[in-house]
């Protein structure tokens, strides 16, 4: 396309219908809304079944299982019987004790890894959940499960639901965006909106000076672009008119304006050049970076304090993550990439006055082995890893659960996937067990038929 084609980019995507260009492979080809959904309700903020604790959510996503026995699950056993043999899966298996060192953080005293001194500086604005569990050790099946609740059938996502359950706070923004610079396992399924209206798709942020695709034109005339823009709006309106209650215009309608308000306010949002130097400092921004972990924390502070209902950081990709099999010092760089980005958004969020409304959850899709198969590294583990919350009626400075002395298994309070979704559910107003969409023939959610509150963990 160059500057003699009759429409540019920016007009493209602002006259296509459905064509919302920023989107990770486009929208979903089912445009299809529910019978009862108007249109002026499919996008609307909606009612709460119970007053909310945080209105928005912020989800950082660690890929690969970063190891909970080398992070915030201390095992004082497991290093004082390191080289020993242990029971696992019915084999004997050499004992691996922590690479790293730990230590008591905050007034609350919680043990944390020296590989997040930065994160233990705001110890006491955390929850650490040490016994999550999930069903699957497989990179691919246990992310989509960390995400949409199901390992094996393709279901909408996390932040997708929320975006149908709660609306929007910004008609010029879409509900629910998602930072990934690098292809996750499971691709762009972990942001899907599948069966749910594709309004609720998570727009993808791609990191760098391009963020979203396309959203610049190439020089042209103001004046013709404007006639373009008037002669298409006609034929629209005539259109429109003769179709005013298809749901799939309805749908396609909202797409578009999500699309014009992008275009207009997106520029402004995600540039982080407009903070000042100390907050850029904090974050560990340095001047033109638009691509690094820290540079989309800070964006996803800009994106939440504009009304965005969900922002997602999804950090590295299906290569080159935290699946430290060979050694587990690769740990290291890994935690130098976030650590004081992490720190920074937390305490730039409370700063702000905006912590107790913002709901962050910082996760992996499993953990790691207590033992070791090879002396240096350790293997996939599903019946115990940890996960944090943050922020919006989160009780900071706590634990939840325990594991045994080696952080093999849950012997207190485990956490499945869904009871993680229900209590995140819950913190945003919604019920896990009243928000349904009907899909051929029956009734879906993100948590199944399962899912319990952890209401020991809320303010």
């Amino acid at each position: 396309m160059n500057a003699k084609s009759f429409l540019d980019r920016r007009q493209f995507l602002q006259a296509t219908i459905g064509g919302c260009g920023f989107c990770a492979g486009g929208l979903h080809s089912q445009l299809k809304l529910a019978a009862a959904q108007t249109q002026s309700g499919v996008y609307a903020p909606q009612r709460l079944h119970h007053p909310a604790r945080a209105k928005q959510l912020i989800i950082v996503f660690l890929t690969g299982g970063f190891s909970h026995v080398e992070t915030f699950d201390y095992k004082p056993q497991l290093n004082a019987d390191h080289g020993k043999t242990a029971m696992y899966r019915g084999n004997a298996q050499k004992i691996m004790g922590s690479q790293f060192r730990f230590d008591p953080y905050g007034q609350s005293g919680l043990m944390m890894s020296e590989l997040f001194s930065n994160l233990g500086s705001v110890a006491d604005e955390l929850c650490m959940i040490r016994t999550m569990k999930t069903d699957i050790v497989e990179h691919f099946q246990a992310t989509l499960a960390m995400h949409t609740g199901s390992a094996t059938i393709p279901m909408p996502s996390i932040g997708g639901w929320l975006s149908y359950g709660l609306g929007t706070l910004n008609k010029n923004l879409p509900a629910y965006t998602v930072f990934c610079e690098l292809l996750p396992y499971a691709g762009a399924q972990n942001w899907d909106s599948l069966f749910l209206p594709p309004i609720h798709q998570g727009v993808h942020l791609l990191p760098g000076d391009d963020p979203i695709p396309n959203l610049n034109p190439l020089a042209r005339s103001t004046t013709l672009a404007e006639l373009q823009q008037k002669m298409l709006h006609d034929v629209n309106q005539m259109h429109w008119k003769q179709r005013q209650h298809d749901a799939q215009l309805i749908a396609r309608d909202q797409t578009n304006q999500v699309a014009r308000g992008m275009m207009r306010v997106a520029p402004e949002v995600l540039n982080a050049n407009q903070e000042t130097a100390s907050t850029l400092q904090m974050y560990g921004v340095e001047a033109g970076d638009t691509r690094s972990f820290a540079w989309q924390c800070l964006a996803a502070r800009r994106l939440v304090e504009r009304g965005v209902r969900v922002v997602e950081i999804i950090e590295s990709g299906s290569h080159s993550n935290w699946d430290s099999h060979a050694n587990m010092q690769e740990h290291v760089p890994k935690a130098e990439r976030v650590d004081k980005p992490l720190a920074a958004l937390i305490r730039d969020l409370k700063q702000r006055g905006m912590l107790d409304e913002t709901l962050i959850a910082i996760c992996t899709e499993f953990g790691r082995t207590p033992v070791t198969f090879n002396s240096t590294g350790r293997e996939h583990h599903a019946d115990a890893f940890s996960c944090l919350l943050a922020g919006g009626g989160i009780q900071g400075g706590i634990t939840y659960g325990e594991t045994d002395p080696y952080g093999i298994s849950t012997v207190d309070k485990p956490c499945h996937v869904h009871d993680y979704h229900a209590t995140i559910l819950h913190l945003m107003g919604i019920d896990h067990e009243r928000l349904t969409y009907r899909y051929a023939g029956r009734d879906f959610r993100l948590t199944d038929v399962h899912g319990n509150v952890m209401k020991e963990i809320i303010i």
